[in-house]
């Protein structure tokens, strides 16, 4: 039986930060990206000389690495730049204020001066003014330092001596400590590019490109293609085609492609996976050959006729793993369809597990996909498509995701039954075998579009981007200026049209700076009417994001009488804190479920309440031998540990910076799983901070962690607590 192709695809993307025309960069996420997942992930790859894969380049990461490459600056680097002891009250606030922007748990905890800082700085008072009280010279020129060297990749520290040394003075560091640090990052941000070129040069790795400012194609093509997947969606007042911007950034992105990597592109993920028919011929015209989407587009597109049952297994995978073709006018482009399961995989679940038995996982179950498909069809050739965001998520994993890497790409190459592939030559080696007649329109999430058109935020800022494409069609008309001036108002627009903007619109996703985001989009559409010689219109100067961004879980607002048993009351837990699972609202989306549905959290006056709902009945859903562990941060080094034994009973122990230790807690596991903790075994007193996560566990393998990200953040209430709530 020939090996199984696994055809990982890492889709590697920023949207274009820099506002151009005011001459200034206000996120340092290129730059921060650059030294930590994009040099990273090459020299992995590089690490192993028999590995193949594929990467997506979104064109306007590209050109933002060659303007750091060239000296380029943004407002975090400027702020770094500046010396220590004589920073100005408004620059040490935003040094306070954000250069703690890195994973508390991955990039900070490990490290003992920056977690020192960390804690100097978030010590209540926690203001930004009272914050920097507290904090010397010597704080804020380590700050400085541990905030740009938390973003530098595991492997770089293995093959630069001289930086692991930097990084193990950890301390006291000089200004000119500090300037050859910044140098070396502009350094390592210059070699992305080539390494990049370099892998697709030997072969190693398969180069792919996206739409230039990354927009959503059917929605730049037509609107209401966001009608298919949802009927009754509301849609923007101007429903006008802007096919030919569409085509602009198709076209944009392969002539870019080709000068930086010698060649164009075979291939292309479009934004978010989002595809319609109406954007296919496009696509073909500019010599793309292969496009790339979700498993869910492909059940819409065949009338459901792939699924996925409870236990998440594919129904018909011999339609799933292999390639389909569109044809148009006598030329065809070929579709794959990623793996969502194996996807998220990587994305959130390895991150939780043993990161080599988590590598054989996945290697395992692609070869379980050809095992299966090649019982009634024993000479399809298999491709199992495995798409995913390749900066994000990295954070998540301890070390980087440094083991897991490793282990995937050493072990893929040599699998008998897997063989590790770019897209492109598996596509060589066995074409799409049979025609798609019909193409869903819709994205990799949830297979429509409602992220970037279902808001009313949304449908705002599609109306001023119309508002401002309609007055640049004007002055085009007029002929009163030379096409230099048009084509920087037209690259204004583009980047407008930019998926991301959108992306954080609405209440359901924030990234705790939607604010500058909506600003920047305004920005860009002000930039268009300055370059033309006129005062942008007051609607482009007034905010959209009005809508309120609750937290990610409610708070308690009374004490609960609850008693500890299993039993699904609702009265009891009314007045509990909550948390959905799934709310998380940062870069990163996740399609599949975990066994952990709901959290519900509160106090009575003696003990931390903690309840876990699952998808149906506790007892039923949690297995023997598995156990849920409740870990803190705040208090840090306690744990409480739940285990379901054989015979229905439970093992519960509470551990204190890894030792267990006697406790008071109990534990039950009915209809939920509820846990009640005494404050007194976690030294905890009114007013202080509790900050806990729930993960599952089974034989020392994360199953399941909520938050997915993040923590549940809770204050210890006084006794007062009821009556104060009360007047309220």
């Amino acid at each position: 039986m020939p090996p199984v192709s696994l055809a990982i695809l890492w889709h590697q993307h920023q949207p274009y930060y820099p506002d151009d025309v005011a001459g200034e960069t206000l996120m340092p996420w290129v730059r921060f990206h650059s030294t930590k997942d994009y040099i990273g992930m090459a020299l992995h790859i590089k690490e192993v000389p028999e590995f193949r894969c594929s990467i997506n380049l979104v064109p306007s990461l590209l050109v933002q690495i060659q303007r750091y490459a060239a000296g380029g600056s943004d407002r975090h680097l400027d702020v770094s730049r500046m010396p220590a002891d004589g920073l100005s009250l408004h620059d040490a606030r935003y040094l306070v204020d954000n250069f703690f922007a890195a994973n508390l748990e991955s990039m900070i905890r490990p490290f003992p001066r920056y977690l020192e800082l960390h804690r100097k700085r978030f010590t209540q008072p926690s203001a930004a003014d009272a914050a920097i009280t507290r904090l010397t010279s010597q704080d804020m020129r380590d700050l400085q330092v541990w905030h740009n060297l938390s973003w530098f990749h595991e492997l770089l520290f293995e093959q630069d001596a001289e930086l692991k040394e930097f990084r193990e003075k950890a301390r006291d560091y000089t200004e000119a400590d500090k300037q050859w640090l910044l140098a070396k990052q502009r350094d390592i941000v210059a070699q992305v590019i080539p390494l990049h070129k370099e892998l697709q040069d030997c072969g190693q790795v398969e180069l792919t490109t996206t739409p230039f400012y990354h927009p959503i194609l059917p929605l730049l093509w037509d609107k209401r293609s966001a009608r298919q997947a949802m009927p009754n969606c509301q849609l923007p007042n101007s429903l006008e085609s802007y096919a030919e911007d569409a085509v602009r950034h198709i076209r944009t992105a392969v002539e870019l492609h080709d000068k930086l990597f010698g060649r164009k592109p075979r291939g292309m993920w479009p934004s978010e996976g989002s595809v319609s028919a109406d954007i296919l011929p496009a696509i073909i015209e500019a010599g793309i050959q292969w496009i790339a989407t979700d498993e869910g587009i492909l059940s819409r597109s065949l009338d459901g006729a792939i699924h996925r049952d409870g236990h998440k297994r594919i129904n018909r995978p011999d339609l799933l793993y292999r390639p389909w073709r569109w044809e148009h006018q006598g030329q065809s482009l070929q579709l794959i369809f990623r793996d969502l399961g194996l996807s998220d995989f990587i994305g959130f679940e390895a991150q939780r597990q043993d990161p080599v038995s988590a590598a054989h996982t996945l290697l395992n179950s692609s070869a379980e996909v050809g095992r299966v498909i090649r019982r009634d069809n024993p000479d399809q050739p298999v491709i199992v498509p495995v798409v995913l965001d390749g900066e994000n998520c990295w954070e998540h994993y301890r070390d980087g995701g440094v083991v897991f890497l490793r282990t995937l790409y050493r072990e893929a190459v040599r699998h008998s039954d897997v063989r590790p592939m770019r897209i492109c030559d598996h596509l060589e080696a066995a074409p799409a075998p049979e025609r798609l007649h019909k193409l869903h329109a819709g994205s990799w999430i949830n297979s429509d579009f409602y992220i970037w058109i279902g808001h009313a935020e949304d449908r705002q800022g599609w109306d001023i981007l119309h508002l401002t494409r309609e007055f640049l069609k004007q002055q085009v008309a007029s002929g009163k200026f030379d096409q230099a001036t048009l084509n920087k108002a037209w690259r204004e627009l583009d980047i407008a049209e930019g998926s991301d903007w959108f992306w954080w619109y609405g209440d359901d996703r924030s990234s705790g700076q939607d604010d500058l985001f909506d600003q920047l989009f305004r920005r860009h559409l002000q930039n268009v009417f300055r370059l033309l010689g006129e005062s942008p219109p007051n609607v482009l100067l007034r905010p959209i994001c009005q809508i309120h961004k609750e937290s990610v879980h409610t708070q308690p607002r009374h004490l609960l009488e609850v008693k500890p048993d299993g039993r699904r009351r609702y009265f009891e837990w009314m007045s509990a804190g909550h948390f959905v699972a799934g709310s998380e609202r940062g870069t990163m989306a996740r399609v599949t479920q975990g066994v952990i549905r709901n959290l519900h959290f509160g106090f009575n006056k003696k003990s931390l309440l903690i309840r876990c709902d699952t998808a149906c009945r506790a007892r039923d859903d949690l297995q023997p031998g598995q156990e849920l562990r409740i870990r803190f941060l705040e208090p840090d080094g306690h744990e409480v540990r739940v285990k379901l034994c054989d015979a229905g009973t439970l093992e519960l122990t509470l551990f204190r910076g890894g030792t267990p230790e006697k406790s008071v807690a109990a534990a039950a596991v009915e209809d939920v799983a509820v846990v009640s903790i005494p404050l007194v075994d976690l030294g905890l007193t009114a007013g202080q901070g509790v900050h806990f996560y729930v993960e599952l566990f089974e034989a020392r393998n994360s199953l399941d962690r909520i938050p997915s990200e993040g923590m549940i953040e809770l204050t210890v209430p006084a006794d007062d607590f009821d009556i104060r709530n009360w007047q309220v």
